[in-house]
């Protein structure tokens, strides 16, 4: 068995036989996190509010960090195909109207909140304390809905942290150096499994 065998049967246990993911239809709330994070849409009234609460620089820095993690998500993608879970008649998975065929990982969604929520965090501490419960909210929509892999949300949120980390400029530090390794760490091995 490959690594790749591994860690698709690894997923699918998840996803499939897990009591902390039920297979019927999601709250709305999982459901509304999932839809207006598409294309990064929630982000902008998050930043907006953080703006009007005074923290003109950490939206900024977040959507910044967001438009660049996207499109990068997208590209990853692409140089990485793979399908999607197999549950098109689980409520769970019928919660949602999108029914994506583009590969699986990483999850576009985690990618860019990790992102957005990281560069929060790292302007402001207090703003990333507020942002990042709905990061999480949108990063377990994902699996919840089962549109992901659990490797794709982990690998996507560890993408989008790295992308704010670079943007942020704090690559210069020994310490900022050490994380951004620790995190490129986390995500080779999937990427190496499925390349």
């Amino acid at each position: 068995m490959t690594a790749e065998d591994e860690l698709e049967e690894l997923d699918e246990d998840s996803l499939r036989n897990s009591e902390a993911l039920p297979t019927r239809r999601p709250h709305p709330i999982i459901i509304a996190a999932s839809l207006t994070a598409r294309g990064g849409v929630l982000w902008l009234p998050v930043a907006g509010l953080l703006a009007l609460s005074g923290m003109r620089k950490a939206a900024k820095r977040a959507l910044t960090a967001a438009m660049i993690a996207m499109p990068l998500g997208h590209l990853v993608s692409l140089a990485v195909p793979r399908r999607r879970p197999q549950v098109a008649t689980m409520p769970a998975r019928q919660a949602l109207p999108e029914h994506p065929d583009s590969s699986s990982f990483p999850s576009k969604h985690a990618v860019t909140a990790a992102a957005f929520g990281t560069a929060t965090a790292l302007a402001d501490r207090k703003a990333g304390l507020a942002v990042t419960p709905l990061v999480l909210l949108v990063a377990y929509s994902r699996l919840r809905t089962r549109v992901h892999w659990p490797s794709d949300v982990l690998g996507g949120l560890a993408i989008g942290a790295l992308v704010a980390l670079a943007q942020a400029g704090i690559g210069r530090s020994a310490r900022a150096r050490a994380t951004a390794c620790r995190l490129a760490a986390m995500v080779r091995p999937v990427f190496s499994d499925h390349s």
